[in-house]
């Protein structure tokens, strides 16, 4: 499932955490449909996909217009290299948006999510309905790599790579949280549940801190890399969760998006958590969070359009992009080429 990502490369790691020797900067990416009022044979146009802010708070359309992209990357070693996920699997533009490349066939559709290795050049990771599939080629080739993956259970909704390491990689599936330590020859099961885990993050402050959040059971925190996990307990389970974010401008803070209690946010590393939907629609149905680099906290709402806190949550207000629905927030440091 498409989430909100961090690709923190260039950081230098110390004792587990991280070390950076100036704040980064970052250019802020969402993956949005905008079909408000749109119904088939409308003279409407739409025009969805990948969207980059603007320095005038504006939203700027790069590649293509479609209206099933679930997320977006970019190779870190070049920044005119672009991935999306959608319905019929990933792309590539090797030209920054101008052309397009299907990578996959017939049997690799409905991605939810993609990942690039930050620590191996070409190595991208692709969530599918029904498992996982790897490019170590910069999507020429991609090949499934589902050992030790379910055989009932594998749907994947997101994926999430370690930048510590390279090759190792968390997956958010149907029955749980699945580790791979080696590219996705191998995976092994970190965390059981009933219910689907519809996202996974790593935090952008502390590399061994990670958040999971779950279709209806809830959300899991560990702090030693996704080797084992805890339940946060005031994180409520009556209705699902569908995305966290971390906010890159403090350590503390962080939101989850939710059906039925809208936004939820912690301000103390996940330890208390509250509500905070004052200004946004009701029903309180969020489909998305995501957090840009000024610290300011974003809410896809279903049905609405995209709404924007300048204190996180507490009060919310329409942002420009009307009648938009997003499916991720993407952060990617503007040192990258």
């Amino acid at each position: 499932m498409p989430t909100f990502k961090h690709l923190l490369s260039g950081f230098a790691l110390w004792a587990g955490g991280l070390v950076a020797s100036a704040a980064p900067t970052y250019d802020f990416f969402i993956c949005a449909n905008i079909n408000r009022n749109y119904v088939v044979g409308s003279k409407i146009e739409t025009l969805n996909g990948v969207y980059q802010r603007t320095s005038d708070e504006g939203w700027q359309h790069i590649g293509a217009n479609g209206t099933s992209i679930t997320a977006v990357a970019f190779e870190p070693s070049n920044r005119q290299i672009i991935y999306t996920s959608g319905q019929t699997g990933l792309w590539r533009s090797r030209d920054g948006g101008r052309s397009w490349r299907l990578a996959n066939g017939w049997d690799m559709t409905e991605a939810r999510d993609l990942a690039v290795d930050p620590n191996a050049n070409g190595h991208v990771y692709l969530a599918l309905a029904d498992g996982v599939a790897v490019s170590t080629d910069g999507g020429q080739t991609l090949a499934r790599r589902e050992h030790g993956l379910p055989d009932r259970g594998k749907f994947t909704q997101a994926l999430e790579i370690d930048r510590t390491r390279a090759g190792r990689v968390l997956a958010a599936c149907e029955v749980g949280i699945f580790l791979t330590e080696d590219a996705g020859q191998n995976w092994r099961q970190v965390f059981s549940t009933k219910e689907t885990v519809n996202d996974i993050q790593q935090s952008p402050h502390d590399a061994r801190v990670w958040i999971a959040i779950t279709q209806s059971a809830g959300a899991v925190r560990s702090a030693d890399g996704g080797v084992t996990w805890t339940t946060l307990p005031e994180v409520p389970r009556d209705h699902a969760l569908y995305n966290v974010t971390f906010d890159v401008t403090r350590s503390e803070r962080m939101a989850i998006a939710s059906w039925g209690h809208g936004v939820m946010t912690s301000e103390d590393s996940g330890k208390t958590w509250q509500k905070r939907n004052e200004g946004l629609p009701e029903p309180h149905r969020v489909w998305r969070v995501g957090v840009d680099p000024k610290g300011r906290l974003y809410a896809s709402v279903v049905e609405e359009t995209l709404f924007i806190s300048d204190d996180f949550g507490r009060t919310w207000r329409p942002d420009t992009l009307a009648g938009s629905l997003v499916n991720n927030f993407v952060l990617v440091p503007k040192s990258a080429p």
